[in-house]
């Protein structure tokens, strides 16, 4: 069976991006991003052993699929004609996946996130970035705060000032996503963040965690579930804009 057949088969779809969920123009750090947090989701690590079958098939053919969106010639040809080369070296099945993964993305510790964090706000850095999510974006503000590295809830107002200078200067257009926004949707949103901070907050008072690094690190390895829609967002984000360990090893080869 073929890549594309076994992506609908497994994924219920043969689209390559819709498989990494990201859009079809997207960037080579957004498809290194959609391949991450897509990936953490079947990693065979992370399952019991009833799902390891399924989840070391779909960890390999994610494998293959972000090997062939990460490649320009593989990419464009994928792009023109729907087809890939199943005959390809990058997608054989004897492939070390699990490995391959490691290479890419390399660990980060709760310290480096806090280091980062404390450097990142408020700098020249974040309000490019900001900037740019608006234009990726259009204007859509579920997705740009989902997508801004270190963002929260709480940080919205600043965000929207932010973006509404811009506007307001002509530097950014001004997007009808993010001028008429409804009052629902914000809401919805806010709530949607106040609950999940509730839940992070019920689960450190049970686990008697204070704030010291190490609690943050025992927080975060008792909560998987929690843990990805708080932290791997954050580190697929952050290797994908500050990790080229693997650009350099294969220039090297």
């Amino acid at each position: 069976m073929g890549l594309l057949e076994c992506c609908r088969e497994e994924f219920g779809t043969a689209d390559l991006y819709e498989v990494l969920r990201v859009r079809r123009k997207a960037s080579e750090s957004e498809i290194r991003r959609g391949y991450h947090k897509v990936s953490l989701r079947v990693h065979p690590d992370r399952v019991g052993e009833a799902g390891q079958e399924k989840a070391t098939r779909q960890f390999q053919i994610l494998g293959q699929v972000y090997a062939v969106l990460s490649d320009p010639a593989k990419r464009a040809v994928y792009n023109e004609q729907g087809t890939v080369d199943e005959e390809s070296d990058v997608l054989s099945q004897d492939r070390d996946w699990a490995a391959y993964w490691r290479l890419l993305f390399q660990k980060i510790t709760v310290e480096d996130i806090k280091t980062f964090e404390e450097k990142y706000i408020g700098s020249e850095e974040e309000l490019a970035d900001i900037k740019q999510a608006c234009v990726d974006f259009r204007g859509d503000m579920d997705q740009i705060m989902d997508s801004l590295l270190c963002a929260k809830y709480t940080d919205e107002p600043r965000i929207r000032n932010i973006i509404q200078e811009a506007i307001e200067s002509g530097e950014l257009l001004p997007y009808k996503a993010f001028l008429m926004e409804s009052d629902e949707k914000m809401n919805a949103r806010k709530m949607r963040a106040e609950r999940e901070a509730r839940e992070a907050e019920k689960t450190r008072r049970e686990l008697g965690l204070g704030d010291k690094p190490s609690d943050l690190k025992a927080l975060i390895q008792s909560r998987q579930k929690d843990r990805e829609k708080e932290m791997d967002s954050f580190l697929a984000q952050m290797e994908a804009k500050y990790c080229h360990t693997s650009k350099k090893r294969k220039k090297d080869n």
